[in-house]
């Protein structure tokens, strides 16, 4: 399966096309001139994306969607094996290679920068993008977000650099073959999958393990997390926290110092010269939701998205936010992601938004789980109070819309955070 030729791919087809992943790999298709089919459940501006640019989309899953002469089926890790269409190409012998593979594949013949860890890889890798793009390198770079400067999560580069956000959930990264890992943290994230922090630093570890002896570490060596994972390193390691951190940077935030501490290290091993990098570093603007502004209502309120969905990034966000905003009222309206790590970080949350002013719950938004009555948003919201946060809950989209469009004042900040679809409530208020 790994010895697929991608150039000898005429027709492919992706079960999960809407993935933030797996778009980049159909839009990377897409511009080698291949057809390209695929399928999702439900409807997005990414969807919209690739259709402009000639792919063939089906909405919700059926084997009629697989044309038979398709001679590639790529797939998101969140599709199940009993999804008809995997089982179509299973029974028809068509070639299946899951998102993660994908990545490997691309990146076997490559120079690859993989930037991994719980939180801050997708600024990170922004970044870095950025750095390579404005010096010129042309990189090929998949990110899971859209790029500000190109609107998308994938850059066709004609050099052999490759700039890649690693993902660990389900040890996905382990497909990659890089020459530069990048590890921003280590946090008891997708406890879904991996059980416990144990077994989080061991898959990391796994992952760093990977790195040929000329390629190079760049982490933050003194996190208790990663003590024990360097250590059987055989490549060079490099801790950017010891970089100056003398940035001008648009985005605010002590955690996206970090970001570009990590992103000006990557620089200086391609020889990219300083001035440089930092003035790429000065100019970034961020990347789609992840601290985005959206813009201003009528009465005068700011709204920002953020793609925060672990206690420890709505912390780092809205710290930040209160660093930026200093006295101004901040509204936070957050969407639980996932029911099991509502429940498995459920003190954590509770004790994530002491930065925010006032807070709204939105229910669990449960992507690829069955629903769980034992855990719900109303719970959490009792817990930010206990806590001495000022939260509610509602039950709707529509009622959270009305109740900030009469209660948020001129000056006051919202942000709409989570890993879900919570962005449409402030894309409602600003149309209105």
């Amino acid at each position: 399966m790994k010895d697929i030729d991608l150039s000898k791919i005429k027709k492919a087809h992706f079960a999960g096309i809407g993935g933030i992943g797996v778009s980049a790999i159909a839009r990377m298709m897409l511009a080698e001139g291949k057809i390209v089919s695929g399928s999702d459940i439900s409807d997005s501006m990414i969807i919209d994306e690739l259709r402009k640019l000639g792919a063939k989309i089906f909405l919700g899953h059926n084997a009629d969607n697989v044309a038979d002469d398709v001679d590639l089926i790529v797939y998101t890790p969140a599709v199940t094996a009993d999804n008809p269409e995997l089982k179509k190409a299973a029974e028809m012998g068509m070639p299946m290679l899951s998102y993660p593979e994908m990545l490997g594949l691309i990146s076997k013949n490559k120079y690859t920068i993989a930037i991994s860890g719980a939180h801050g890889k997708t600024t990170t890798t922004a970044m870095i993008a950025k750095i390579l793009i404005d010096a010129g390198l042309d990189p090929t770079v998949i990110v899971g977000s859209l790029l500000k400067d190109q609107g998308s999560n994938f850059v066709a580069g004609k050099s052999g650099y490759f700039v890649a956000e690693a993902c660990e959930y389900k040890k996905s990264f382990l497909n990659l073959n890089p020459k530069i890992i990048v590890i921003t943290n280590i946090d008891n994230d997708h406890l879904d999958y991996y059980g416990n922090l144990e077994n989080i630093k061991q898959a990391f570890g796994e992952f760093a393990a990977k790195l040929p002896e000329d390629g190079y570490l760049i982490c933050d060596s003194s996190d208790k997390n990663l003590k024990e994972i360097i250590k059987s390193v055989k490549s060079e390691i490099i801790d950017y926290t010891k970089e100056d951190n003398n940035f001008n940077l648009k985005i605010p935030g002590g955690h996206n110092i970090k970001n570009a501490q990590a992103a000006i290290v990557v620089a200086k091993i391609l020889n990219i010269n300083e001035k440089k990098a930092l003035t790429s570093l000065n100019g970034f603007s961020g990347a789609w939701r992840r601290f985005e502004y959206k813009g201003k209502t009528k009465n005068g309120v700011l709204f920002y998205d953020d793609y925060g969905h672990h206690p420890t990034e709505i912390k780092a966000t809205l710290k930040g936010a209160r660093e930026l905003f200093g006295g101004k009222k901040i509204w936070c309206v957050f969407q639980p992601h996932l029911y099991s790590r509502t429940k498995l970080l459920f003190d954590d949350f509770g004790k994530s938004f002491g930065d925010a002013d006032e807070i709204i719950l939105a229910d669990i938004y449960a992507a690829r789980e069955p629903k769980d009555k034992s855990i719900n948003s109303k719970m959490l919201a009792e817990e930010i109070t206990r806590n001495g946060g000022k939260a509610r809950y509602m039950e709707s989209f529509d009622e959270i819309t009305v109740f900030l469009a009469e209660n948020a004042k001129k000056g006051d900040v919202v942000i709409t955070m989570g890993a879900g679809d919570v962005f449409k409530i402030g894309e409602d208020l600003l149309k209105k």
